[in-house]
This record gives C-alpha cells, structure tokens and sequence, in this order.
C-alpha cells in the first residue's frame, strides 16, 4: 500500500502505534460518514432510468470472495433500474493495469463506473478521461488525488472502519471475560483503511475495559512473517489472554504458532473472512471471532450512488457499510449477511 494513501483522511492523524481518535470512521476531508442504509433510489425512477439505456462498469482491484460480493450487490442494484454492466476487470493490484481497464472500459461509454482506486497519483490521471466525459464515478474505500466532491467523483463507499474495531475488541473482551492481558498486531503502513480499524481496536481497550491491558504491540507489513511475530510475542508473554490481528491472512500465521506451542487458551479476534480461521473458531479452537464487513451491501449501495447521480440527485460525499461480529453461534448467517453467500461446507 502506498503512503500517499494516508492523506485520505486529513483529520485523523494517526501514528501506528496509536494516536488521537475519532469515536467513528470519517471521511477524506473529515466528513461524517452517511449509512448506506439511507441511499437508495426512488422506486419511480425506475422506469425513466430503463427507457434512458444507462450501461456501467465495475473495474475493481484484485479477485476475492469480498469483490465478488461487492460485484453482485452493485449488479442487481443495476439490474432493478434496468443498466447493464458492459465490463468487469481486476487488475491484480496492478495500477497500469487498472489505468489499461479504464481505457477499454470507456470504450464501452458506460454511464457510471464503480472502481477502487489503487494508486492516488495514477489514479487520477486514469480516471481524467473518464470524468471529463461525465461518467459518474463511485469509489471504493480509496480516493484519486486532488479529486474533489461532488464535480469529480460521486461518493466513496467504504467499511464503518471504526465499528469493526470497536466490534472486534468487544468480542475479544467477551471471550476473555473483560480481563487479562493483549497483544495488538496492527498493520504497519500507512493506509487509512486498516490504521482505523486497528486503531479503533486500540481505543476501545483502552477506553472501555480496565481491567484489559495491551502489554504486547507489533506491526506487520509481510502476512508471511505473522507466526514469527506470534512466536516471540508468545515468548515474552507466555500468559498472554488474547491476541488482535489486523486481518485473517496473518490471522492465519498467529494461529500456527499457537498450535505449535500447544497453546490453546490464547484467543483471536480478526476482521475479514476467511475458510481456516473460521473453522477454527467453530471448532472450539482460539479463534474467539472475526468481524466482517457487508460487502454485497457495498455495492449495492455504491450502484445507488451512482444512480443518484446520474438523475442530479445529491448524493453524500462518505458513505459507510455496517459491520457483523461472526462468531461459531451465527457463522452460518454471518457468512450470507456479508459476502450473500453460504459460508463453507467445512464451517457448516
């Protein structure tokens, strides 16, 4: 993830070890975040939007169980307003990949675009040709350089980041009965995604539990060096009660190094899906919970979004999907309320 990424929140100045707060996700230029539960598009649009032929492209940024989502929320918006999505891509985190997806894409003229921006800079220029035709754009999460709302872009859509931190160390704090000692692994590059929710982890221990403390803090950059970060905060604190992890891929590696140290009284919290972490945790094992987010609800309401904007409504600058604490109790609906499919054999 690139640096330039932090400037996307000008008024969270956040260090990652910690920093000043915000007791809930903000946007770009501090902007208070709007639910995606409140955009949504007047059903007697319907029928002047089908007559009008509008077409759209979703132009993401890798392939996962969370684009797919987010690619069916926004598809069915669409198809209930009768606009055909004429091009889907992944640029495999690839940014001159994404700006050669722009390319074929207008090809196409679709009236809206759905995309997460991979780089600020490259971004701004790939998506210039796009705003200059009128194309109404929808950003996820991320947001290209110098753009301003509402003459550049429409909305951004992102995750309530401060409510899956604040959900994740609740969940933690349950497991451990509100008391022991934490370890805090957070991502260690400045991207404003994961520093909130870390951070939101963070504040909420702090704030909210006193007889929980973090004894133990360690960034990561590289997902494949988590169980050697496990392993020495383990080593220098055998007793720990349980462990925050930034998201499931070194969720994963954590896990490893407890099992490899017999340790089985040491829990997880996580954020984000994921097959092995989850039949973890309803097998009874360390994984105490992962906080998601709804990601079909994403795209649903980044396609309305851009409906909105293409009938000259306004639409909210910062728009927030909810977060789902999935534990071994509810992972079966968990699962299809956030991804809207069913959760894996092995974890049914």
């Amino acid at each position: 993830m690139r640096r330039e990424l932090l400037n996307l929140v000008i008024g969270l100045t956040l260090t990652l070890a910690g920093g000043p707060l915000f007791a809930q996700t903000i946007g770009p230029g501090g902007e208070t975040a709007t639910p995606t539960a409140e955009i949504t598009v007047p059903k007697n649009s319907m029928e002047k939007l089908k007559a009008e032929g509008h077409t759209a492209a979703l132009l993401w940024h890798d392939q996962s169980d969370f684009v797919n989502a987010v690619t069916a929320g926004a598809t069915d918006e669409f198809a209930r307003f009768g606009i055909e999505v004429v091009a889907t891509t992944s640029a495999g985190f690839d940014a001159a990949k994404q700006r050669s997806d722009i390319e074929t894409a207008l090809i196409k003229d679709p009236s809206i675009i759905l995309s997460l921006p991979l780089d600020p800079v490259t971004s701004a220029a790939a998506f210039k040709e796009a705003k200059e035709s009128g194309v109404k754009l929808v950003f996820l999460s991320n947001l290209p350089a110098d753009y301003q709302h509402p003459g550049d872009y429409a909305a951004i859509v992102t995750d309530d980041l401060f409510q899956m931190g604040k959900q994740a160390a609740d969940a933690l704090a349950a497991s451990m009965g509100e008391t022991g000692t934490v370890g805090w692994i957070y991502h260690d590059a400045a991207y404003y995604v994961t520093n909130q929710r870390d951070n939101a982890f963070k504040t909420t221990i702090e704030n909210d539990y006193p007889n929980m403390s973090i004894v133990a803090e360690q960034g990561i950059s590289d997902p494949a060096r988590a169980e050697e970060i496990a392993n020495a905060m383990l080593l220098r604190n055998p007793d720990l009660g349980g462990i925050y992890v930034t998201w499931a891929g070194p969720a994963e590696g954590v896990l490893a190094a407890l099992r490899a140290n017999g340790n089985t009284t040491t829990k997880i919290v996580t954020l984000d899906l994921s097959e092995p972490v989850a039949l973890d945790m309803v097998n009874g094992g360390n994984v105490a919970a992962i906080v998601a987010d709804e990601a079909y609800e994403l795209g649903r309401a980044m396609a309305a979004a851009g409906i909105l904007d293409l009938l000259g409504q306004e639409v909210p600058p910062f728009i927030v999907a909810p977060a789902v604490t999935v534990t071994a109790d509810n992972v079966v609906d968990g699962w299809k309320q956030s991804l809207n499919i069913e959760a894996p054999e092995s974890v049914r």
